[in-house]
Order: C-alpha cells, then sequence, then structure tokens
C-alpha cells in the first residue's frame, strides 16, 4: 500500500484508501520489525500486507459503494493458503526489497482482478506481482542486507479475508473493515 501516490493521505472530501491481506502474528510483526531495522521510513505506517488494491483516493461518497464491491469480491473467493518463501527485488526498475508469494499468486492475481473492476479499474504502473514489501527506498546496502537476511525466510498461512485500511494522521494504514471470504462470508452475514 505504500507509494508516492498516498504521500497526501486526503483531502477533505477525499479519503485515501487500500485493500490487503494482512500477514499475521506473528510473521506480521516480525516483518514489520525487520523493515524498520533495514531504515524504511514506511515501516511503522504500513503493517506487513500483500497488496490487493495500492493507495486509491476515494471520494467520501463513493466509499459505500466500494465497500459493496469488495464485498461483491470477497464473495466470489474461496479461502485459500499463502506461503512466503525467500526474498526477491524489483531493482534495478524500483528500489524495493520482498518477501516472495511462493503459494497462492494466482488466489492472490485472481483477488486484485476481482477488486480492480469498474471504478476500481485503475491503470497500474507495473503488473501486478503479489509480494510483501520489507525495503522500499532505502540506502543500496540496506536493500541487499534485507535481500540476504530473509533469504530463508517462511511462513505459511491461510488467507480466510482481506482488510479495507484507510490512510490516517501520519500516514499511517489503520484497517476499518474486514471482507470474508467465499462461504466464510455467509457464515459472518448470518
Amino acid at each position: 500500500m505504500s507509494s508516492a501516490a498516498s504521500a497526501g493521505a486526503s483531502r477533505r472530501d477525499h479519503t485515501v484508501v487500500g485493500v490487503s491481506i494482512p500477514v499475521p502474528s506473528p510473521f506480521g510483526e516480525l516483518l514489520q520489525e525487520r523493515r524498520a531495522s533495514y531504515g524504511d521510513p514506511l515501516a511503522d505506517t504500513t503493517p506487513a500486507h500483500i497488496t490487493l488494491l495500492g493507495p486509491t483516493e476515494v471520494v467520501d461518497g463513493e466509499l459505500e459503494e466500494l465497500v459493496a464491491h469488495l464485498g461483491d469480491a470477497a464473495r466470489s473467493a474461496e479461502p485459500f493458503v499463502v506461503v512466503l518463501r525467500g526474498t526477491g527485488t524489483f531493482r534495478p526498475v524500483s528500489d524495493v526489497v520482498f518477501v516472495q508469494v511462493a503459494r497462492g499468486i494466482s488466489a492472490c492475481e485472481q483477488l486484485e482482478q476481482g477488486i480492480r473492476k469498474g471504478r476500481w479499474g485503475v491503470e497500474l504502473a507495473f503488473p501486478y506481482h503479489p509480494h510483501v514489501t520489507v525495503a522500499h527506498d532505502v540506502a543500496e546496502n540496506e536493500l541487499d542486507r534485507a535481500f540476504d537476511e530473509l533469504a530463508q525466510f517462511m511462513a505459511t498461512f491461510d488467507v480466510r479475508s482481506f482488510d479495507l485500511y484507510v490512510q490516517g494522521g501520519g500516514g499511517a494504514w489503520v484497517p476499518v473493515r474486514e471482507f470474508p471470504l467465499g462461504d466464510v462470508a455467509g457464515e459472518a452475514d448470518g
């Protein structure tokens, strides 16, 4: 979710939102701590996550429409397993080191495509690639250190929902609503 597009948090009649799969405990906290250790300025405001919809400005009147759309997207997807394993990088195109999604890639891609439809189908600067950022726009030696130190990282978890985040004061991303996937959504509504 972290990007230059989100730099201005929100104007009076707009809210900056993002949609992602949070990385659960204890993995999420560990990756966020490591991100901070590499000097990433967004580590304290951005929980570890797999982005589904990057920072998007929403007119306040559109928030209900977005929530309904996300509910539809969630109901059309089934829970799945994610395995995070090893590191990757977008260098030299972008100064990013990430933990790779080794299992669950196609499920993330399908979910992202279901979310980025219609009004929410903004053009991406780069093709969608599910990952968990662990270092972004830090010194070259810190990017190298992140790449090397997390090369053996591995985590497995069930994805049963995704979250809608709002960018609040100081740029912090705050989860405001959870969207259960597939049959789980029906159980939560009933």
